[in-house]
């Protein structure tokens, strides 16, 4: 493994150097592991160190944390600590552990346990390796379930036969990792993927963990591939049963990638796009109002989530006829899209794509309309002898509309302009 190791940025080297430092000081015995373990075998990037520790991984992270001069964040209750550098790395350290199930897709009893035990917990033989930070010939690969073999060979297996039964979220991940690095899920193991979906089990997992699962997927380099896999697999069934992923879906997918550069390329500035939720409501567009609602409440969505999610689905059979006629007045562009959040108008644009004129006049919209200010306020109203109340917005509502529409420019127009207002108004 050495040779892999010395690829590393010297900043990792330097991490993995202290962490070996605590583990001779220490005397516990620790291991770089995981995903991280993963990705330096096959050369993918990965600056998210995890480390297992025989011992107790918390006193281990507090003493590396103070090396490193770094902040944690400690889970006693799992024997877990995440330590964050201001460079943006990240390094998880864990107690070593064994875990067993009770019953069919329940949360596992969890108890210390030795590295072998560790590993043997993990999902598949890939993410089931570990390498000694302890300098030296012992920087041996161990690899007890043949996971160098099947990352050589673009497997993806599970560990044992009931893998899927004692974690139907695994499933997931089983897609996922196919997906991303171009893997075949081997036969033994799709076979029991198949009959965990077939019986259901993935409707039995915790709903939030499954949820977790399905952002991560939608997160991935290409979407479309990972759903569409999944769906292929019959694994859609356990948001709803009257979802599918048919071609109109799998096109606006298509259309949703170019959008997301697009609005990425032209306005930086703005605040990051939650693409994967993009992905999600697409997905879930077909669905009716009662059974999206039954998906985000299952799945425990974030209220701001959701209230994106039914706005798109519940308002864009209308707003995309309305976008897609010619010489819509600029107030009438505002009125239409300033309720909606950037998701929802770069899913609008990407359903609209085909029609020039909603393309048009949201790009119009992000870069004059949208946050167009007044140069009036309050005090300019009360100036002019107005109380507070209801009638300030619709005076501001009535200017703002004469500036988008380019009949005021400046701020004495806008004043003339209300001082009218008021005379026609008494």
């Amino acid at each position: 493994m050495k040779k892999y190791l010395e690829k590393l940025p010297q900043e990792l080297k330097r991490i993995i150097g202290l962490a070996a430092e605590v583990s001779e000081e220490t005397a516990m015995p620790a291991y770089l592991v995981g995903g991280f373990l993963r990705d330096l075998i096959l050369g993918v990037a990965n600056f998210d160190l995890d480390i297992a520790v025989e011992g107790s991984g918390i006193i281990f992270a507090q003493k590396l944390a103070k090396k490193l001069k770094s902040g944690i964040r400690i889970h006693e209750r799992f024997g877990t600590a995440t330590l964050t550098l201001d460079n943006c790395l990240k390094v998880d350290i864990a107690t070593t552990r064994k875990e067993k199930y009770p019953s069919c897709a329940c949360l596992p009893v969890v108890s210390s346990g030795s590295l072998k035990e560790d590993l043997m917990r993990r999902d598949f033989t890939i993410n089931a390796m570990a390498v000694s930070i302890a300098e030296g010939d012992k920087q041996e690969l161990i690899d007890p379930f043949g996971g160098k073999d099947d990352l050589t060979s673009g497997r993806i297996r599970i560990l044992h036969d009931l893998s899927f039964k004692d974690d139907p979220t695994r499933i997931l991940r089983a897609v996922r990792f196919e997906q991303r690095f171009d893997f075949k899920i081997e036969p033994k193991t799709l076979a029991l993927l198949k009959e965990a979906v077939g019986a259901g089990l993935l409707n039995k997992a915790h709903a939030h963990r499954t949820r977790d699962d399905l952002i991560l997927m939608l997160k991935e380099k290409d979407p479309l591939k990972q759903i569409k896999r999944l769906g292929d697999l019959g694994g859609l069934s356990f948001l709803s049963d009257k979802l599918k992923f048919g071609k109109s879906t799998q096109d606006l997918f298509k259309a949703i990638d170019k959008e997301i550069c697009w609005f990425a390329k032209n306005y930086s500035a703005r605040r990051q796009l939650d693409a994967w939720l993009i992905y999600f409501t697409a997905l879930l567009k077909p669905l009716s109002l009662a059974q999206l609602k039954l998906v985000t409440g299952k799945l425990g969505l974030r209220k701001g989530e959701e209230k994106r999610i039914i706005s798109y689905c519940q308002e864009s059979h209308k707003l995309i006829p309305l976008l897609s006629k010619k010489g819509i007045r600029p107030s009438r562009i505002f009125s239409l899209l300033e309720p909606l959040s950037y998701e929802e108008i770069v899913l609008l644009r990407s359903a609209g794509c085909q029609n020039k004129y909603l393309k048009e006049y949201i790009t119009d919209f992000l870069e004059i309309y949208n946050g167009m200010r007044l140069y009036v306020s309050g005090h300019d109203l009360h100036g002019l002898g107005i109380l507070p109340g209801p009638r300030y917005q619709r005076i501001f509502a009535q200017v703002l509309a004469a500036k988008l529409n380019g009949r005021v420019k400046t701020r004495r127009q806008e004043l003339a302009l209300i001082k009218r207002l008021i005379k026609t108004q008494h």
